[in-house]
């Protein structure tokens, strides 16, 4: 039986994990929006460039030129973008993920403490009943072990093809500004 202090022990591990998951939440926003004003203000400074630049063109061969340049820098610094937000993402769910595990593995300790201590007091008679438990137990224990290795897994497994597809999105556009490039030469 829980007592009133392990109940309020419990609570107040309880609002420390959410304040602990709430104020990494926050740095994770914290780092988009530091990012997208990064974006932007580069965005605008870059297009400010490109309409001077478009501006002076001297004929259509030179303005499909401009074009074609900006073309793939376009394209990479979308990629960059892509893998910012991702890391963003990312760094964000490991840390979250390490409190949650951390939560669970304490609140799994004091529930097994708990099971530890009703078997000691059980009556006569009930071993196979309490082996029944602890076995349950340790079968649980196991399947969510498994789960989080999968989820390793997958996430690895998620971020080498989201690599991959960034790597081909950027050499896919760099090949049509070559080609223009060498068109308008």
């Amino acid at each position: 039986m829980l007592t009133a202090e392990q109940l309020v022990a419990a609570q107040k591990a309880n609002l420390e994990t959410l304040f602990e998951l709430t104020n990494k939440a926050f740095e994770g926003v914290e780092k988009l929006v530091e990012l997208n004003l990064q974006v932007a203000k580069a965005s605008l400074g870059e297009a400010q460039s490109a309409t001077a630049a478009a501006l002076n063109a001297k004929d259509a061969q030179e303005l499909l030129a401009l074009q074609a340049g900006l073309l793939q820098p376009a394209a990479e610094k979308a990629a960059a973008y892509g893998r910012h937000l991702y890391d963003i993402a990312a760094t964000t769910n490991a840390e979250v993920s390490k409190i949650a595990e951390a939560q669970v593995a304490s609140a799994q300790a004091n529930f097994n403490g708990a099971v530890d201590t009703a078997i000691k007091n059980a009556p006569a008679g009930t071993e196979s009943a309490a082996a029944l438990v602890k076995s349950a137990i340790a079968a649980a224990t196991n399947a969510m072990e498994s789960v989080q290795k999968a989820t390793k897994q997958a996430a690895d497994v998620a971020e080498a093809n989201f690599q991959t597809l960034t790597n081909t999105a950027v050499k896919a556009t760099s090949a049509p500004a070559k080609a223009a490039k060498k068109t308008t030469a």
